[in-house]
């Protein structure tokens, strides 16, 4: 009897206390809809391209592939272009060797360094150690103060691979003017940029969006119920975002279709705002994380611009993004 006992008062404790952790993040969110400026810095210098050294294509050559990833130069970590560079300026020899990561594999790879007609010793490689870009802030929770941006994954154009990121920060950014979106042709947002004003720190880089710490003083903000995706709508809702000014706005949408089976494109919509279609020319780029919002919740976010017909685009489910940004 004794153990029964236990077994029970085990089961009943079970039953409630799991309900409780379903969900880590809380059931209502500060919307957001500003512009911000995106910094992200990667996990060690990534391959995105070849030149030539004296009419030789001395990197490709060696056996260096565009999207791998030099983690150690000689044995030593290296974390950035300027440590890389450090390194190559040291060495007391013309050949080093490289350790980089090609997928999951580590490989070694000697290069020898080339003297060009500058004199100085080239690598014949072209490099990146991160991104900088703008897009739109989607929520920040109040209970943790994790924010969430973008709605998808930060992509490096070479590679077309997401990027694999060590930090990061966002920070903010005035939108100066619009490049309006054509049929067959994604406009986008111009920015200009105040990294001296950080919003906040990148700790994640997910398909659902780029996640991290927001470290300003949030100042009685609006907060809005979190909907379940069972209670999104067909039929209108609205998109907050910046288009001139620095001033979120509200513009009218028209949801067409929900799809739960796909990972970031569960909304498709229509911009049916008479001011967003003339000044925008419906979605561009930039747009990414704009808040969806429906009978007074917070729904999804802005991902994609259908560039055949800029008047529509995808959105995300807010749940997603919010379950992502906890882990």
């Amino acid at each position: 009897m004794k153990i029964k006992n236990k077994l029970l008062s085990l089961m009943v404790l079970l039953l409630f206390i799991i309900p409780l952790n379903v969900f880590a993040y809380s059931s209502h969110i500060i919307p957001g809809g500003e512009t911000i400026g995106i910094e992200v810095n990667s996990k060690g210098v990534l391959v995105v391209g070849f030149y030539k050294v004296n009419n030789s294509y001395i990197g490709r050559n060696a056996g260096f592939e565009v999207g791998d990833k030099i983690i150690k130069l000689d044995g030593v970590d290296v974390n950035s272009i300027s440590s890389m560079i450090e390194i190559i300026n040291k060495s007391t020899k013309n050949t080093v060797e490289f350790t980089i990561l090609r997928g999951s594999s580590e490989k070694n790879i000697s290069l020898n360094l080339t003297e060009g007609s500058d004199g100085v010793l080239k690598t014949g490689l072209y490099v990146k150690d991160s991104i900088n870009g703008i897009g739109t802030l989607t929520y920040i929770d109040p209970e943790t103060m994790i924010f969430g941006a973008l709605g998808h994954e930060i992509v490096e154009k070479t590679t077309a691979k997401k990027f694999e990121i060590k930090d990061g920060i966002i920070f903010g950014a005035d939108v100066v003017a619009i490049e309006k979106s054509t049929n067959g042709n994604a406009g986008e947002k111009n920015a200009k940029y105040d990294k001296t004003e950080v919003f906040g720190k990148i700790t994640g880089n997910e398909i659902s969006g780029i996640f991290g710490t927001y470290t300003k003083e949030l100042s009685n903000k609006e907060k809005l119920e979190v909907a379940e995706s069972k209670d999104i709508k067909t039929g209108k809702a609205t998109i907050r975002t910046v288009i001139k000014d620095d001033k979120v706005d509200e513009f009218s949408i028209n949801i067409l279709k929900l799809d739960e089976s796909n990972e970031t494109k569960n909304i498709l919509f229509e911009v049916i705002d008479e001011r967003l279609l003339k000044e925008a020319g419906g979605i561009v780029q930039g747009m990414s994380g704009s808040p969806i919002i429906q009978n007074g919740k917070i729904i999804g976010a802005v991902t994609h611009v259908i560039v055949n017909d800029t008047t529509k685009g995808y959105g995300i489910f807010i749940t997603t993004m919010l379950k992502e940004g906890e882990n």
